[in-house]
């Protein structure tokens, strides 16, 4: 399949892809006799595996060393336990500083209960003062 099939199989951008392959994430595709690349069932397992990491939030480190252990399937994959633990706990750090950004943008909309005049908002005015 060219590049567009795959696209639309993975349910992916022809840019993305591309950019996986500069990446090397993705394995480099044979070329046919018009010069098109040629992707197979490989490439769409391998994306589909791409996508659901980053569905997950995974960066392309995590994903490349991820796939370093997919493509070794004799390997233990002690290291691929610790990659996820060290990833849910950038997730644990995230949700507590978006429950604070969460805190933060409920008290400014707390600065104007009710519409006014903008040289009176609450809120235009809070994010005026400089924070500390």
């Amino acid at each position: 399949m060219k590049i567009g099939e795959l696209a639309r199989a993975a349910q992916t951008q022809v840019e993305t892809i591309r950019y996986y392959e500069r990446e090397g994430l993705l394995p480099q595709a044979p070329r046919s006799d018009g010069n098109y690349r040629i992707y197979g069932p490989v490439h769409v397992e391998r994306l589909a595996f791409i996508r659901h990491c980053r569905s997950l939030d995974m960066t392309l480190g995590e994903i490349r060393v991820l796939l370093r252990f997919k493509d070794a399937p004799q390997a233990q994959c002690g290291e691929v336990n610790v990659l996820l633990d060290e990833h849910i706990g950038h997730v644990t750090t995230r949700i507590r500083e978006l429950r604070q950004l969460e805190r933060q943008l409920k008290a400014l909309r707390d600065q104007c209960r009710t519409p006014r005049d903008a040289a009176h908002c609450g809120i235009l005015n809070e994010l005026s003062v400089p924070r500390t």
